[in-house]
């Protein structure tokens, strides 16, 4: 009779299975595999070894709070002389004396998440059973039979290991360069980003049958859709629009999702005050590029919110511009969601590649705030009756806008624009610091017949009933801005007038300026005028400009700096309105960060970081706030003891310790009482250790 296999000691190699399965970067201090690839593990038995024909082996990996095999999220493994493809397998590599290793690997399509693993052991009469602790099993782009696999290095590189990024905010015409860490393989974010799906009401409601779902990226998506607001859960993070954020970090201030995610957990699952769009889907491009699914940020220019599903957005104005109460539907100067890239078995493979996932709390998606995963395929192609919420998505890249303008004797003049909303839909490029236009992914061109066959499909499936046609007019009108238009200045605007006709016409001209926030909402008047008797002969082009000063704007200027400009020319011969419409963004000073000394991992590095004040009066309450994955442990904050003085330069230096090598992303974050959400980065190339 065989003597009993007793299992010694084993060991896991994190190290040598976290590289090669590339998740080294988040710890080698525990297992973090990708499924449908192999991993190894060394058993060491005593007081014999492994006998081939007489022992046999298997392992059990388990995973969620009641594991079945039916539901997917409990395998038995026998060991055997090869892996199989497509299926749970192990295989013996070798053995030398009590020693042997195996290979295990998980299907393509495996439950995702932390698994418990252990072995078995029989001979002909007995056997044993050891735990061999855990790993983590998470998404594999890399896999060719993985629904998240794309399909070159430099995707992969860019959308599922890169940890630093880049978010375009300001307006179409003044697009804004906002650097962010998303720090996926930062220290406790695998663990936030596993226990985001546990506080799931789906987890909470049948532990079972979620854990059982978490093989497809579809449905791990709309979870961190609607977890990442708190809207209807214990989600992540708070969102607020009105700039009263004294109680928690206005959403200008964060940098990066790390601090985020670490204080929704430290707080115990309390929402984290406070998120805008940009933080919800940078925060939910953290979450999923943990998990392995590619995904990236994406913003849309004068992006439409439609509440009635009409594609059609109603806006309603005063004879001076200003917007009326009944106002309902909004147009914000730009929207941020997330991409997602993965297959769609649901719908077709007509509709895999990226999908739109957004967890910005606007409108319900099946009772609860989420949005997608939308297939942008179905987005361009008009698609309205696909699931998840196409009409939604894509009215916020193709509605048309209505200004309804209220005269003083109560009439109301129409003005419409079909090629307003959806500009410059930008991403990240691969691999540089650079915009990508990914409109074309959306939309045909405007004015295209591809663009119109797909208006049409779409308004058929919508409840749309408003013909799509802009009037022509007697005049043109636009808004023109200067150089110059920096928190600080004083600057001008113009409205530039052109008579279409033949003869000398008379109008009326109102031109306002209003501070408003990134969503449209605006504030109060920082310039006005109304000409009351305008002239233009023939054909003229009038350019007539607008003072913009800083003492108007300064006092109620947001956080992001946008003033919406609007210009109302009134035709006394026909009665007619013809209105121009125009989001600026003031430009806020740069942020110079200089790197003292030569970097290298592992070793102590300055970074001298300066700001110049551009302002007429001093800054006070001022403070720099740095970050950077594999740069520092937690965010750094330097605080100014005495007031910048006007053209003065506030000054700090901060020390770093890089623990990767290879190209790192540094984010600095400033904040004064005057000067806020001012936002600068700096790659740096940091050479590795000597070997």
């Amino acid at each position: 009779m065989a003597e009993e296999l007793y299992l010694e000691s084993f060991d896991l190699d994190c190290s040598g299975n976290n590289r090669s399965h590339r998740t080294a970067e988040a710890t080698c201090e525990r297992l973090i595999v990708r499924r449908g690839q192999p991993f190894q593990i060394t058993l060491n038995f005593s007081p014999r070894g492994y006998e081939e024909g007489v022992d046999k082996l298997s392992l059990n990996a388990v995973t969620g709070p009641c594991p079945s095999e039916e539901s997917g999220t409990s395998n038995h493994i026998p060991v055997s002389d090869a892996l199989q493809d497509g299926a749970w397998s192990a295989a013996i590599t070798s053995t030398d004396g009590g020693t042997l290793i195996l290979s295990i690997t998980s299907p393509p399509d495996a439950r995702i998440g932390y698994y418990n693993l252990s072995l078995e052991t029989s001979t002909e009469y007995q056997g044993s059973s050891f735990q061999l602790g855990s790993f983590t099993l998470l998404f594999n782009p890399w896999c060719p039979e993985d629904s998240v696999y794309l399909e070159t290095e430099e995707e992969r590189k860019e959308y599922v290991l890169c940890q630093h990024g880049i978010i375009f905010q300001g307006t179409k015409d003044s697009v804004e360069h906002v650097p962010w860490n998303f720090g996926q393989f930062e220290d406790e974010i695998l663990d936030i980003t596993l226990q985001v799906l546990d506080t799931s009401p789906k987890f909470l409601n049948d532990s079972n049958r979620d854990c059982s779902r978490r093989n497809d990226p579809v449905y791990i998506s709309r979870v961190i859709s609607a977890m990442v607001n708190c809207n209807d859960d214990r989600g992540v993070l708070f969102g607020r629009w009105d700039n009263k954020y004294d109680d928690g970090i206005s959403p200008m201030f964060w940098m990066g999702s790390v601090a985020i995610l670490r204080r929704w957990r430290k707080f115990s699952c309390q929402a984290v005050k406070y998120g805008q769009c940009w933080v919800y889907a940078a925060v939910a491009c953290t979450v999923l590029r943990c998990l392995g699914i590619p995904a990236r940020v994406i913003t849309n220019y004068n992006s439409a919110h439609d509440t009635n599903s009409n594609l059609l957005i109603e806006q309603y104005l005063d004879e001076h511009g200003k917007r009326q109460p009944k106002q309902k539907e909004i147009i914000w100067n730009y929207h941020c969601w997330t991409e997602a890239w993965m297959t769609r078995p649901d719908l077709g493979e007509a509709y895999n590649g990226w999908q739109v996932v957004d967890p910005t709390p606007q409108e319900k998606s099946e009772g609860t705030y989420c949005c997608g995963p939308t297939p942008v395929k179905a987005v361009k192609e008009g698609d309205l009756n696909l699931k998840y919420d196409v009409p939604f998505v894509f009215a916020e890249v193709n509605a048309d806008v209505v200004y309804f303008v209220q005269q003083n004797d109560g009439s109301v003049k129409k003005t419409q624009f079909i090629s307003l909303v959806g500009q410059k839909i930008s991403t990240k490029a691969i691999g540089k610091d650079e915009r990508e236009d990914i409109t074309l992914n959306y939309k045909y061109p405007e004015g295209s017949e591809d663009e119109r066959r797909v208006f049409e499909k779409a308004n058929k499936q919508s409840e749309a009933e408003e013909e799509r046609v802009e009037t022509p007019s007697d005049f043109t009108i636009k808004i023109k801005v200067s150089e110059g238009m920096n928190k600080g200045s004083d600057f001008d605007v113009f409205a530039v007038i052109t008579n279409n006709r033949e003869e000398e016409k008379q109008c009326r001209l109102m031109f306002c300026a209003r501070t408003c926030s990134y969503t449209g909402e605006v504030g109060p008047e920082c310039g006005m005028k109304d000409l009351l008797n305008l002239t233009l002969t023939p054909q003229e082009e009038k350019r007539v400009p607008l003072r913009i000063l800083y003492e108007k704007y300064g006092p109620t200027m947001t956080e992001n700096n946008t003033i919406k400009l609007v210009a109302m020319l009134y035709d006394y011969s026909s009665k007619e309105i013809i209105l121009a419409v125009r989001d600026i963004h003031v430009k806020n000073p740069s942020i110079k960060i200089k790197v003292l000394g030569e970097p290298k991992q592992k070793r102590k590095l300055v970074a001298e970081i300066s700001l110049k004040n551009p302002l007429a009066e001093p800054l006070t309450g001022c403070c720099f706030t740095v970050e950077g994955a594999g740069l520092t442990a937690e965010q750094l904050v330097k605080t100014l003891d005495c007031p910048v003085e006007p053209g003065q330069e506030a000054k700090v230096r901060v020390d770093l310790m890089p623990q990767l090598a290879g190209k790192l992303s540094l984010v600095v974050d400033f904040e004064s009482d005057l000067l806020k959400a001012v936002k600068g980065y700096r790659n740096i190339i940091i050479a590795p250790l000597p070997k």
